[in-house]
C-alpha cells in the first residue's frame, strides 16, 4: 500500500505550525509563531550570523541577502518562495519532518525543497536528533539561488528515483547528499569556505570545520564519498571539497554511473 504524506504527520500537533489546503499540501500556519519561537529564531541567526563572513561560501552570503533573512523575524515561506521562483524556480515544501525517500526525491526533483515549521525551544540551541526549521531554512535556502547547486539537487534526485528500489543505490544518494549539501565545503579565491547546510547552521561545527586539526579535507571525490559512512552523533571526520559548484554539478555523470555499478554488484550478489 502507497502511504500518503498525510501518513507522516505527526499526532502530536505542537510539533509545528501548519495546516493542509484543498490540494493536500501542508501550509506554515505563521501567524502561530509565540514569542519564545522569535526569541529561538533571533538567538539563533545572531549567533550565528556573526560566523560566517569569512567563513561561508560567497554564494551564500548573497544569498541570504537576497530571501532576505534577518534576525527579528521569523522567514515567511510564502514570501520567500515568490523571491526563488522568481531566480531558480524552487519553493520552500512544508514536511512534518523526515518523509519516506521516494516522496522526498519526486518533491527535490520538481524543485521544492522540504523544510519542517517548527523551531527547538532555548534548552535544545546547541543539538538536535532531528532538523528543525532552523537548520532547513537557514542552512539550505540561501544557496537555492544558486543555479548550478539546484540543478545539481533536480539531477541527483532523478537518479534516486531511478534506483529508488535499490537500499545500496539510495545509501549512496544519501552519502553523496551528506558530504555535498549538507557537511560540503568549498574552495574560493579567499580560502577554504562552508556550503554545507549542516555546517552553516551549527556556530561549533563552522569553526571545527574549517580550523580544526582533526578532521581531513580531501578533494571532491565520487567513488571516495559512496564508501564513506556518514556521522550523524558528532562532528565530521572527513569533509570533502570542490572547487566550483559547476564541478559539483558537472559531477552528475560520474554519479549515476557509479552508482549503477554499484546497483549492478548488489544484483550478483542476492
Amino acid at each position: 500500500m502507497n502511504r500518503n504524506i498525510k501518513d507522516e504527520i505527526p499526532k502530536d500537533a505542537s510539533t509545528g505550525y501548519y495546516f493542509y489546503d484543498l490540494g493536500m499540501n501542508l501550509k506554515q500556519e505563521y501567524d502561530k509563531y509565540t514569542d519564545k519561537d522569535v526569541a529561538v529564531w533571533k538567538t539563533l541567526y545572531e549567533r550565528q550570523i556573526k560566523n560566517l563572513p569569512q567563513k561561508a561560501t560567497a554564494e551564500y552570503l548573497r544569498g541570504i541577502d537576497t530571501v532576505q533573512f534577518v534576525a527579528d523575524k521569523i522567514p515567511n515561506f510564502e514570501e520567500v518562495n515568490i523571491i526563488l521562483q522568481k531566480i531558480t524556480g524552487w519553493r520552500v515544501h512544508v514536511v512534518p519532518g523526515l518523509i519516506p525517500n521516494k516522496e522526498f526525491f519526486e518533491l527535490m526533483m520538481n524543485r521544492n525543497f522540504c523544510a519542517t515549521t517548527w523551531l527547538r525551544r532555548m534548552e535544545e540551541l546547541d543539538y538536535l536528533e532531528e532538523p528543525d526549521m532552523f537548520h532547513d531554512v537557514f542552512g539550505h535556502v540561501p544557496l537555492l539561488t544558486n543555479k548550478e547547486l539546484c540543478n545539481f539537487l533536480v539531477d541527483l534526485s532523478k537518479i534516486a528515483l531511478k534506483f529508488i528500489d535499490s537500499p545500496l543505490a539510495i545509501e549512496c544518494v544519501a552519502r553523496l547528499y551528506w558530504y555535498t549539501i549538507e557537511f560540503g565545503l568549498i574552495r574560493e579565491a579567499g580560502g577554504m569556505r562552508i556550503y554545507g547546510a549542516g555546517i552553516l547552521s551549527s556556530s561549533g561545527e563552522t569553526e571545527y570545520s574549517l580550523f580544526s586539526d582533526v578532521p581531513k579535507r580531501i578533494p571532491y571525490n565520487v567513488r571516495q564519498i559512496v564508501d564513506t559512512p556518514y556521522i550523524k552523533d558528532r562532528y565530521q571526520e572527513q569533509y570533502f571539497v570542490i572547487d566550483s559548484f559547476e564541478q559539483l554539478y558537472s559531477s552528475i555523470p560520474e554519479i549515476e554511473q557509479v552508482i549503477a555499478e554499484y546497483v549492478v554488484k548488489e544484483k550478483t550478489l542476492v
